[in-house]
């Protein structure tokens, strides 16, 4: 399984319908569970390297149409993790004050600081994808933002953070199983919103959308990694794989204490 198969080329031309959401890497479940346990262990390790060196920030962007399975994604990979390096925001419809600012006004101040890795449940681009889709503001307006992301990111990428992001690709015939499981079950009945059908209506107009996005805004140092997330354990094997590849290229190094240690004394 190779991680660059997956990763969005801005070349090259690209349709979500063509490619697969249930593909499994050519791994058998058990087999991936087996890598994926591994991963783990190895991602914790190197989040808490990146926590002890504290010289750059990781930003982990995860996109994904409704039931794609953002939270999960992030809890599951997560799992042990050491939660003071760690941080995850969710960006819901704007409040108020943040409608009367620019759109990455609200963004901005959550951009990881050195050592610590920030996760986007949600990101600044829905603001070329909900305000695309729904015509909440000018073409002329949202078109440009695909250049503000770009130079955005190419920002904080110089500044010395390291980004990546996921979108977490699942057919409409999965989304509505998804939902229709929520509906059947009590315990699933908190997760159903009814307001997420029409969004539903709009599947093609927001593939579409995700489409442009991707292939816009997916320079070298900040690529888009496309994630078949229907299998559940691929998809979370494929986001672990990702990231650890991406954190062992950063070469970090646990800084070198201040004193020698050979001549502390614990006292009793």
């Amino acid at each position: 399984m190779k991680t660059d198969d997956y990763r969005v080329k801005p070349d090259l031309p690209l349709d979500l319908s063509k490619i697969p959401s249930e593909d499994n890497g050519g791994l058998e479940r058990e087999e991936g569970e087996k890598h994926f346990r591994r991963l783990r262990k190895r991602l914790r390790e190197l989040q808490e390297l990146h926590y002890a060196e504290r010289t750059r920030g990781m930003l982990i962007v995860l996109q994904g149409m409704d039931t794609s399975g953002k939270d999960s994604t992030i809890r599951t990979v997560f799992s042990g993790v050491g939660p003071a390096g760690v941080k995850v925001v969710n960006f819901k419809k704007p409040n108020s004050r943040e409608i009367e600012h620019d759109y990455l006004w609200r963004v901005h101040p959550h951009a990881p600081r050195n050592g610590r890795t920030v996760l986007f449940n949600r990101s600044h681009y829905e603001d070329v994808l909900v305000v695309r889709v729904n015509n909440l503001v000018p073409k002329e307006r949202w078109e440009k933002r695909y250049d503000h992301i770009n130079d955005f990111e190419r920002m904080l990428t110089e500044e010395g953070a390291t980004i990546v992001k996921f979108f977490l690709h699942i057919s409409k015939r999965y989304q509505k199983q998804r939902l229709q499981r929520r509906l059947d079950r009590p315990e699933k009945h908190w997760k159903f919103d009814p307001g997420d059908l029409p969004v539903r209506e709009k599947w093609d107009e927001y593939q579409q959308a995700y489409q442009v996005a991707l292939q816009r805004c997916s320079p070298g140092h900040a690529p888009w990694y496309i994630i078949p997330a229907e299998r559940r354990w691929f998809r979370n094997l494929l986001v672990a794989r990702v990231l650890v590849e991406t954190f062992e290229r950063l070469n970090m190094q646990f800084p070198k204490p201040t004193f020698d240690p050979r001549s502390v004394v614990i006292p009793d």
